[in-house]
């Protein structure tokens, strides 16, 4: 077995996650294999966790812009529709925070897309 070499860089290495590891439950903040997978396997929910982030704000920004719609007579399909077609350039977070926020505004875009 060759001799091992370049301490430095494998010590600076285990600190950087035992670095990322801290807080964890347990072993998991202290001892380098299981930090290690745990580490890395938060890594990967994290990054998976970024996409369903924006999955998950359209959601909730159609369930407003929908509830909005409903309370002037319309689906949130025939809202949109209208939206698009009368040439109005609000994307669906700007028009949930009207619907959320400022209900009056939401109503004047329902009656100029009317």
């Amino acid at each position: 077995m060759p001799r091992a070499k370049n301490a430095v860089a494998s010590r600076a290495r285990r600190k950087k996650v035992l670095k990322l590891a801290k807080g964890y439950f347990g072993s998991r903040k202290n001892v380098w294999t299981v930090a290690k997978n745990s580490v890395e396997k938060a890594l990967s929910y994290a990054y998976v966790g970024r996409k369903l982030r924006k999955r998950h704000f359209r959601a909730l920004w159609i369930a407003r812009i929908n509830a909005g719609a409903r309370m002037h007579g319309m689906s949130y399909s025939e809202f949109m529709g209208k939206v698009h077609k009368s040439g109005i350039e609000l994307n669906r977070k700007v028009l949930a925070d009207l619907a959320m926020n400022h209900p009056e505004a939401f109503k004047a875009v329902a009656e100029r897309i009317k």
